[in-house]
């Protein structure tokens, strides 16, 4: 028959082979990162080039969607490697469910291009469009950091979400306020929404801020310029003039100039939080493996003795003396006490990790419930998203509550209002 420690070495494979999963979950999500941040330069210079009627930007965004496809390609093939072999990658269902959703988004990319070229879009409907993909891509994402099962690579794999989710609204902003100065004028729904992509921002930022490492930190403080957030937020004033009066369409280049200089400097952020994950899975995954090989050679080792010896082993499991750390050398007239003591610090580590891990994913869980509120309000009230959140934040702050306390509490109408709550 088996012993406890034959399973405490096919437990260490598993989670060897999680973290396998994890490394190469991680490598998409970085590859993700840079195509998301291709479409966001591409959705800029296309808002210009359409609200220009083809005047401007029209060579710059050739080149842009040369080069947004080479990384497209490589996101592809990171999908097919992840759908190689699913039984063995352990990858949610969800996880390929949003796969799946997001490559027809990526086929008709050609033909999306093709109306911006005609001008056959307004630089609203172009910008909709790639939302709703960049949309897609994230939420690969988000699927990503729920499925992890490692509590340190988790809540880097949380900061990263968010930082890409600010990045993207800044992305949006960027389209945004181009258009906006191209055309000339905004209105009073257009002021509201720019507000809406500013306070976004902000909300991703602080989550990234909470479950981020010092030295990330540290490297987004550096990389924000007084200078760049100066100009932008003079920008932004302009950008917010009283309905009526005209923007100058000269600004569209400082502003995009100016939201461009930021948005690289985040992804200077977004590349060394990659690189803290793949660094992360790799020092997880060397541990496993050597404490895997202690658990064989262990394991190897009482294989060799007598039954008598083995069976002795049984005594100690209620014995109040076993407790603590396992001996340096476990090897000996101990061994038997180093194969339980490694086994109940093995079962420790992981009621730790659980732990952690739930604390971790707390934050995905309100995002869960904060999407599922709004939607709720979407369809019953036929509200837009920004018009559900803005709802839902202003009942927060009037009621001096938690607004995943006020989306909770709106999901408990659901049964009272003529439409479900979406799953």
């Amino acid at each position: 028959m088996k012993s406890g420690l034959s399973f405490l070495v096919a437990a260490r494979r598993c989670e060897i082979e999680e973290l396998e999963q994890l490394a190469r979950t991680s490598d998409l999500v970085g590859v993700i990162g840079r195509l998301v941040h291709a479409l966001q330069r591409e959705r800029g210079l296309s808002n210009v080039f359409i609200a220009s009627r083809g005047l401007r930007f029209a060579d710059q965004r050739g080149q842009q969607i040369t080069a947004t496809r080479q990384v497209e390609q490589e996101v592809r093939a990171g999908f097919d490697e992840l759908a190689t072999d699913s039984r063995r990658a352990g990858s949610s269902a969800r996880l390929f469910s949003r796969i799946a959703w997001v490559l027809p988004g990526l086929d008709a990319l050609p033909e999306l291009r093709r109306r911006v070229g005609a001008l056959e879009l307004s630089p609203a409907q172009a910008t909709a469009a790639v939302v709703k993909l960049i949309a897609g891509l994230l939420a690969v994402v988000f699927e990503a950091a729920d499925g992890a099962t490692d509590p340190e690579i988790s809540r880097l794999l949380v900061a990263m979400f968010n930082f890409m989710q600010g990045k993207e609204f800044a992305g949006q902003e960027r389209a945004f306020g181009a258009a906006a100065f191209s055309l000339g004028r905004t209105d009073d729904a257009s002021r509201h929404q720019w507000l809406h992509l500013i306070e976004s921002q902000e909300r991703c930022f602080q989550v990234f801020t909470d479950f981020s490492t010092p030295p990330l930190l540290a490297l987004w403080q550096h990389n924000q310029s007084d200078a760049t957030l100066a100009e932008l937020e003079r920008l932004r004033r302009i950008g917010a003039l009283p309905v009526g009066q005209t923007l100058d369409p000269a600004l569209s280049q400082p502003w995009f100039d100016c939201c461009t200089r930021r948005i690289d400097a985040m992804k200077t952020v977004e590349e060394h939080l990659a690189a803290e994950l793949r660094a992360g899975c790799g020092r997880k995954t060397g541990q496993a493996r050597d404490e895997l090989l202690k658990y064989q050679q262990i394991l190897d080792t009482l294989e060799q003795q007598s039954d008598g010896a083995v069976a002795a082993s049984d005594d100690l499991f209620f014995d109040e003396a076993v407790s603590g750390d396992a001996p340096d050398a476990p090897y000996g007239r101990h061994l038997e006490r180093s194969v339980l003591e490694m086994v109940q610090q093995q079962s420790r580590r992981l009621q730790a990790m659980s732990e952690e891990l739930e604390t971790v994913r707390a934050s995905l869980n309100e995002r869960k419930v904060v999407e599922r509120a709004k939607g709720l309000l979407m369809a019953h009230r036929r509200m837009t998203e920004e018009e559900a959140h803005k709802m839902l934040r202003q009942t927060a702050m009037n009621q001096n509550r938690r607004l995943i306390d006020v989306a909770e509490s709106v999901l408990a109408m659901a049964d009272y209002l003529a439409v479900d709550a979406p799953r």
